[in-house]
């Protein structure tokens, strides 16, 4: 077999074939191509803007530079912070912020499918744009904790409409592509900000306007995104639930870049109206609010995608990788690297745009590609040396000096911790947060899940200084290590591949014994009907 055979048989030519294949492709507008679809992502990515302010693009801001503007010799003065490089002290301003993404994500499902995703994604925006300004202007830390939880507010509802946004626009072929984007924006949010932190660091005297250019300046840009907003589309499934059904299918022709009578508009449409129709006739008459708790929690193939949604997000916490970024300057110098503002600075600029490039190369090669579960696996056991081998070295490293090459290594480990966790529990949890709900009960199931997400998150992030302390620092890597082997046990027998199924299609996979995952058909949807290994495997409902 020549090497054009043996490459025909990789599952990445396999999936370049697929969308090779796709018939928007026929047409001059761009089809599945189109701009639209790739338009909607980066403006519901803003969701992912937090860390610029902490952990996605918003949220990613945040994340980036509260872990490293405590290093600020302006902050420290004015808010009597002593030591970026001290967890304690800089715990409540690290961890602050999703408590109020904890209640703001909750809260949204209240909005959400009343005002549209659209309306929706401006309203966060502008909430948390007013985080930023309090936090900008705080004259104390109470003032600044307050603007924490304010920003909070906005980050959270954003990470449920952003995803739910993407899911319901992405066609089927790219849409873990489309979602995992949302990642992609947070850790370019997240090395924009480090980076912006070290800017001001060697270019300000030392002053209030060090950290307040840190917070100010992505204010403008997601105003930017809000005004960017109008020239893009609302979510056609949206508009099938409520009932605008022409605009509906004005919105999907103009995201395909296909008409209307072409027959995968018709199918899609089909489905659409099919499965909204099919959710409607099972509430069992229970109107609003109560039908949608009662179906989320009540239905059994609902209750296990709750389920999964939650364990994702919990496991992903549990890893070790979003402490490690919060906390990435005390980090560092529990593993013995240079310590001073400089050094720090730099790190942590390479390491958040490592992470970067590595969600981006999730995006492409991993999570269509070779679908949900592979990606979980190589991410998930790459955590789990990484985890052992820092746990080994700080141990070691306590009992007496260590050689240099072993402390790179060390550097190195925590570099290749956020490659296994971009590939796997980073990007899983969001985009299983979006893509495995029924269409009436998205909004809910999404809010509840990355309201949880958010509060476990303040828990793990506000704990995790006591952690280091009580485990003698090594211990905690060790339980991260010991969370990541639940994890890749639980992702063997309980996550089942969704990838390039329709979001309507998704029904039998949550259906059945739940401990079944491993042997039920992948319905390889990533290939779709190309030759899979469990091509001869049946689904057993």
């Amino acid at each position: 077999m020549g090497l054009n055979g043996v490459l025909s048989k990789l599952t990445i030519v396999k999936y370049a074939h697929k969308i090779k294949a796709t018939p928007g492709r026929l047409y001059s507008t761009g089809g599945f191509f189109s701009r639209r679809p790739y338009m909607l992502a980066p403006a519901s990515l803003s969701g992912g803007t937090k860390e610029f302010a902490n952990k996605e693009y918003i949220s990613a801001w945040d994340q980036g530079s509260s872990s490293v503007v405590a290093s600020l010799p302006g902050f420290q003065k004015h808010f009597g912070i002593t030591s970026g490089a001290n967890a304690h002290e800089i715990s409540n301003l690290v961890s602050l912020v999703y408590i109020g993404c904890g209640v703001g994500a909750g809260l949204s499902f209240f909005v959400n499918d009343r005002i549209g995703r659209l309306w929706s994604l401006r309203l966060y925006m502008l909430i948390w744009i007013a985080g930023q300004m309090v936090a900008t202007f705080s004259p104390n830390l109470r003032a600044l904790y307050a603007a924490r939880i304010i920003s909070g507010l906005g980050i959270g509802p954003l990470t449920v409409t952003g995803t739910n946004s993407i899911v319901e626009i992405a066609p089927t072929e790219i849409r873990g592509l489309l979602a995992t984007w949302f990642s992609v924006a947070m850790l370019l949010s997240l090395w924009v900000s480090v980076l912006c932190v070290y800017g001001v660091y060697q270019t300000i005297a030392p002053s209030r306007m060090q950290y307040q250019v840190v917070w100010f300046g992505p204010s403008i840009f997601i105003f930017g995104c809000i005004i960017a907003s109008f020239f893009i589309s609302e979510s056609p499934r949206w508009l099938f639930l409520t009932d605008k059904r022409e605009k509906a299918i004005q919105t999907l022709t103009d995201l395909r870049g296909l008409p209307a009578d072409h027959p995968r508009i018709a199918t899609e449409l089909r489905d659409i109206e099919e499965s909204i129709a099919r959710e409607r006739n099972e509430d069992n008459g229970t109107p609003g609010i109560r039908g949608i708790i009662r179906e989320t929690f009540c239905v059994p193939s609902n209750l296990r995608r709750l389920i999964q949604a939650i364990m994702s997000f919990a496991l992903a916490q549990l890893s070790g990788a979003n402490s490690i970024s919060s906390y990435f300057v005390p980090i560092l110098t529990l593993i013995g690297a240079n310590n001073s503002t400089t050094h720090s600075l730099l790190l942590s600029g390479m390491y958040s745009i490592a992470k970067f490039f590595f969600t981006l190369i999730a995006s492409f090669f991993f999570v269509d590609a070779i679908g949900r579960r592979r990606s979980a696996f190589l991410g998930i056991t790459i955590q789990i040396i990484t985890d052992l081998y820092i746990a080994i070295f700080i141990k070691f490293r306590q009992q007496g000096p260590v050689s240099v090459g072993a402390s790179q290594g060390a550097i190195a480990a925590v570099f290749f911790h956020g490659f296994g966790y971009a590939v796997g529990l980073l990007i899983l949890p969001y985009l299983f947060s979006g893509e495995l709900w029924p269409n009436r009960i998205r909004s809910f199931g999404s809010a509840f899940s990355q309201m949880f997400h958010w509060l476990f998150f303040y828990g793990v992030n506000a704990g995790l200084p006591s952690l280091l302390s009580s485990t003698d620092q090594w211990g905690a890597f060790l339980l991260f290590a010991s969370f990541n082997c639940l994890a890749l046990a639980y992702v063997f027998f309980m996550v089942p591949e969704m990838a390039g199924l329709a979001v309507e299609e998704m029904d039998e996979l949550f259906r059945g014994p739940w401990f079944n995952a491993y042997k039920r058909a992948r319905k390889d949807s990533v290939l779709n009907g190309i030759e899979t290994t469990d091509k001869a495997e049946s689904v057993q409902p």
